[in-house]
Parts: structure tokens; C-alpha cells; sequence
């Protein structure tokens, strides 16, 4: 499960959920990863003690450090990404179906993992407004923040499972509940 930020990927994923799929997060696990002590020594040995407070990692030192360079950015994101797939990968083991929201998944090359992938794609002025609501931002700070991912709007999707996220809520458990069929029909 993919797509860009405001698109509704994790409404979707929570739609599935509720059908009682098993679904995981890329963002819960790292959320998990950085409580491991093993994880957090790893990041400390990279980017120094000033990413660590009170045995948690701050994420605001860690920010200000890899997103003023990009060789450090690039660094965490080659410590976490794999460490985050793999622990995605043993939580979805032993499932007959289950489904992860990666992000970045057309980013890292990570769609080539998976048997399926449902991208979930959103007029981009309702994107903005469902993340200006969302997380209290300004439009302009939204528009940079899509402008900085993959071009969901241009890419032709037509190999993978699409839900476009255009109407209600109760459109789009439809258009998730037609999915999830096409998929069982598979298995």
C-alpha cells in the first residue's frame, strides 16, 4: 500500500484492517526500531550522542542533522530502510494475506518485493487541504513537501491495484472492498 502524503493511504489501510487483514506500517515499525536499544546504539554510532535523550532518540536533533545534509540523510535512510523491510517481512510471515503501507515505495525500488501493490491516489489541491488539516501546516509547506516525493500525479500505475480517493469515506471503503476481492480472487 503506497502513496503520496494526503492521498489517504493510511484510511485505506485502516478500511482493511477492520475487515481484519493483518496490516502493518512502515512508520510503526521504525517507531519500533527506534526503541530497541541495539537500533539506537547503531544511530548514535553514526550520527553522535546528541541524537539521544533520555534513552530515546530526538527526533528533532536527529532532523536538524540529516536534513541539512544529504550524505547523512542518505545514511540513515540506508541504516533504517533495510532494517525496517526486514522487520516488515517477519511480521508478515505465516500470513496467508497481509498488507504493509510502505511510503516510499517507488522511491527505494521496493514495489518489486511485493506480489501486489495498491497505490492510492488523490486530487492533489485535496492532498494539500487534507494535510493542512491534518498536521496545522501552510499550504506552501505541504506543496514542498509532495514537490520532494515521487510524482504520484504523472506515473502510469496501470500494472498495479488503484484506488483513487474522490468521494466520501463511504466511496472509498467501496472502492477498497472491490479491491480486496480482486486480490482474495488471486489467492
Amino acid at each position: 500500500m503506497t502513496g503520496g502524503i494526503g492521498s489517504g493511504k493510511s484510511t485505506v489501510c485502516r478500511m482493511i484492517e477492520e475487515l481484519h487483514y493483518p496490516v502493518y506500517s512502515c512508520d510503526g515499525i521504525y517507531s519500533e526500531l527506534l526503541a530497541s536499544p541495539r537500533f539506537l546504539k547503531k544511530l548514535e554510532e553514526e550520527f553522535g550522542s546528541s541524537i539521544v535523550r533520555s534513552g530515546a532518540v530526538d527526533r528533532a536533533a536527529l532532523s536538524a542533522i540529516v536534513f541539512s545534509d544529504n550524505s547523512k540523510l542518505k545514511k540513515l535512510n540506508d541504516i533504517t530502510h533495510p532494517a525496517i523491510m526486514e522487520e516488515a517481512f517477519k511480521k508478515m510471515r505465516g500470513h496467508k494475506l497481509s498488507f504493509l503501507e510502505v511510503p516510499l515505495l517507488f522511491e527505494n525500488g521496493y514495489e518489486k518485493l511485493f506480489d501486489g501493490v495498491i497505490v492510492v491516489l488523490r486530487n492533489l489541491n485535496e492532498r494539500i487541504a487534507a494535510v493542512v488539516q491534518r498536521d496545522n501546516l501552510e499550504s506552501k509547506e505541504v506543496k514542498n513537501r509532495i514537490n520532494s516525493q515521487f510524482d504520484y500525479q504523472n506515473y502510469d500505475f496501470s500494472e498495479y491495484y488503484v484506488i483513487h480517493n474522490s468521494g466520501s469515506l463511504k466511496d472509498l471503503k467501496a472502492k477498497t472492498n472491490e479491491i480486496l476481492k480482486k486480490i482474495e480472487n488471486l489467492k
